[in-house]
């Protein structure tokens, strides 16, 4: 997508089990799942998010800030990630060109009842793109 002058986005969002950005290219583990099924509460959950960012080549060369939360479908945050980044112009890239920048965040997450979580991704503190998953409670039958 050249030339396009709406501002830095989020181009997606992708829950997995574990993710990894190496040499801008995403390996995922587990990936795109929306619901993860528990036998109790508490409950620790292992999860990644992978971020597609897409910066206008107006917006390169300039440090920008993204944060991802997690949270309950009633609004309690359960988690808070992220930082600055800054996008360049590589050598002999078109003029007008978007960049990409890829995220992998991996963690861990306490979940202590089954519901809709949401995850929200944010850019210079505008929201810009959320997913939800779904925790439900699949009790085991006892073994005798």
């Amino acid at each position: 997508m050249a030339g396009d002058t709406t501002g830095t986005s989020i181009e997606w969002l992708v829950l997995a089990d574990a993710a990894q950005i190496v040499s801008n290219k995403l390996f995922l583990l587990g990936g795109g799942w929306d619901r993860y099924t528990v036998s109790q509460f508490p409950a620790q959950m292992p999860f990644a998010v992978a971020v597609s960012l897409r910066v206008p080549w107006n917006e390169t060369n300039q440090q920008h800030s993204f944060e991802l939360e997690v949270a309950t479908q009633d609004g309690q945050s359960l988690v808070k990630m992220g930082g600055a980044f800054e996008v360049g112009r590589p050598p002999g890239i078109p003029l007008g060109s978007d960049q990409r920048l890829q995220l992998a965040m991996n963690g861990s997450l306490k979940l202590e009842k089954a519901g809709l979580y949401v995850i929200i991704g944010r850019v210079e503190g505008q929201e810009a793109a959320r997913t939800a998953f779904t925790v439900v409670s699949h009790s085991q039958p006892v073994q005798r």
